[in-house]
């Protein structure tokens, strides 16, 4: 066994012993926590909840039950003002954390992907759900009537190929297509 190896041994054996020490020495102080902990909540109960004596006629229990109540609302207002406060402070915490992160500057900027999306998708998630908003642009567009020219007459007068081609068939066909030539 080398001179290194006892070394390195010696080392780790003293930094376990300390380790066992600082463990050893950590417990007896949660145990002192503990027990101060529980002598100062019975500090505060012999302080603030006397012991209770219920009497005997009903007059006397109806005026106990107000001073429970009287007690009993006074720390519910305390308990809101307590929850006010709170609610202030952790506020002026995150405005404070907000602060701090803007003073540093380091933005971390999230990586963007190209997002196929339409006008109208694009604008729905803009404005929410609640706006309907439509993109088509020939709704908005003004109806105009067209004139009949000469040809679309000639198209609508002759009517459906089909007849014309039936009448003209067979021999009084021809022979229509005769008297209307002369």
């Amino acid at each position: 066994v080398s001179q290194s190896e006892k070394r390195n041994r010696a080392i780790t054996a003293r930094r376990q012993h300390l380790k066992s020490v600082m463990l050893q020495i950590a417990a007896t102080e949660l145990e002192k926590e503990e027990s101060r902990r529980e002598a100062e909540k019975q500090n505060y109960l012999a302080e603030h909840c006397p012991p209770l004596h219920i009497p005997g006629s009903m007059s006397e229990v109806q005026e106990l039950c107000k001073q429970l109540h009287a007690k009993i609302d006074a720390a519910e207002e305390e308990k809101y003002d307590m929850e006010v406060r709170v609610q202030k402070s952790s506020k002026e915490l995150e405005d404070m954390n907000q602060k701090l992160f803007d003073l540093r500057g380091k933005f971390k900027r999230p990586p963007l992907r190209r997002v196929r999306m339409s006008a109208d998708a694009m604008l729905k998630a803009l404005l929410g759900s609640k706006h309907k908003v439509c993109m088509d642009l020939r709704a908005n567009l003004k109806q105009v009537k067209k004139e009949d020219t000469e040809k679309e007459r000639d198209l609508r007068d002759v009517g459906d190929w089909r007849k014309n081609i039936e009448e003209k068939s067979g021999m009084e066909g021809r022979k229509k297509m005769f008297e209307s030539e002369s």
